[in-house]
């Protein structure tokens, strides 16, 4: 039997990133092929292939998995659905990219990632920001040295999104099907790039907090407590002993018009956008020249698309034709877990008022 020309993936989830990242960003790697799109109502499903051309939909995510003409599945659902998805893809023997955060909590992380490493399988995380041109630049430049030893890092992403008028809630908005709010939507990417940037967390003591509002339902309109938390606020120890805190919101007024990480060190500072790459740059501050100057990119930093999510889909798709992650790139379940880790002892450091230790990932 000859092997497949291209690599055969199906879609779970017809939410937006399914639309605007995975299936798109799939389509666009000469070697891969999107042959079903799967969601909990089939409706929903159908309408999504048939934007794309693709020819099949389905409801039945085990149907799915078992199926033998698929290579590999995306996982674009709610967090509550990632763990149950991720696994049943992984025991069919189907490569896995899964949407952040990894699961609802520590305990699914682990047994996704224990799995998935059994597996042999590619199994990877949707960290977007680790493919803007800016960030990759700013970890090689770090690496080299052009700042000296970096002591401190820093983030601040807010927007006031969550208080203006018609802003609807969703599952996102419902702790049973979304587990948190900005801290796993946001926060995951944010203790993911700072772990990548800077080494291993050792420890975390932080907050998170929810302005006291109803808000209608963007499916039914019918208005629904906000129980997600609105704000996450994170102060960082890592194992080589720098420090980071970042500061994330949908409730208070943007600091600035794009989140950015900002690493210091002892001869200066380089600072990267942190987007799915519409917005895309790396600057440079010291001691003597303190104004932020642009550094080079290559030209296509520049296109103002958010290329870092075409970027991110066709590295999944030379993972699974390669057999392996980019390790210098790619985020596997290992670093969803270490993500996990991290924010669940944010979560214990805000009830005990005290420095939480984070687990070491291996």
């Amino acid at each position: 039997m000859h092997a497949p020309s291209k690599l055969r993936v199906a879609v779970i989830g017809t939410g937006r990133f399914a639309q605007v990242c995975h299936i798109p960003g799939l389509l666009s790697h000469p070697a891969a092929e999107v042959v079903a799109v799967c969601g909990r109502r089939l409706d929903a499903a159908r309408a999504l292939a048939n934007q794309f051309g693709i020819r099949e939909a389905m409801e039945d995510v085990e149907e799915l998995c078992a199926r033998p003409d698929i290579d590999a599945i995306t996982i674009s659902s709610a967090n509550v659905a990632h763990a149950t998805q991720a696994i049943t893809a992984l025991r069919h023997g189907k490569h896995v990219f899964c949407e952040k955060p990894l699961a609802m909590t520590t305990g699914d992380a682990r047994e996704m990632a224990r799995i998935a490493a059994a597996s042999g399988k590619v199994h990877q995380v949707g960290f977007t920001f680790r493919y803007n041109y800016g960030i990759r630049e700013l970890r090689r430049r770090v690496a080299s040295g052009d700042i000296g030893r970096p002591y401190f890092a820093r983030i601040q992403y807010d927007r006031w999104d969550g208080l203006k008028p018609g802003w609807t809630s969703s599952w996102r908005e419902r702790k049973e099907t979304a587990g948190a709010g900005m801290l796993f939507d946001l926060g995951s990417h944010l203790f993911d790039i700072s772990r990548q940037v800077l080494g291993p967390i050792d420890s975390v003591i932080g907050y998170t907090h929810v302005v006291a509002r109803d808000a209608p339902d963007s499916a039914t309109g019918a208005m629904a407590y906000v129980e997600t938390d609105d704000l996450a606020n994170a102060w960082i120890r890592h194992a080589n002993g720098v420090r980071s805190q970042f500061f994330l919101s949908r409730v208070t007024p943007p600091f600035a018009p794009l989140g950015c990480l900002e690493i210091i060190g002892d001869h200066g500072a380089l600072k990267a956008a942190l987007s799915r790459g519409g917005v895309d740059f790396i600057k440079a501050s010291s001691p003597t020249a303190p104004d932020w100057l642009d550094l080079p990119l290559p030209p296509e930093a520049a296109d103002g698309h958010p290329h870092a999510l075409g970027l991110m889909m066709r590295s999944f798709v030379d993972a699974c034709l390669r057999g392996n992650l980019d390790s210098d790139l790619d985020a596997s379940f290992n670093d969803g877990l270490a993500a996990q880790l991290a924010m669940s002892a944010l979560l214990e450091s805000q009830d005990t008022d005290r420095w939480m230790q984070v687990p070491a990932v291996r």
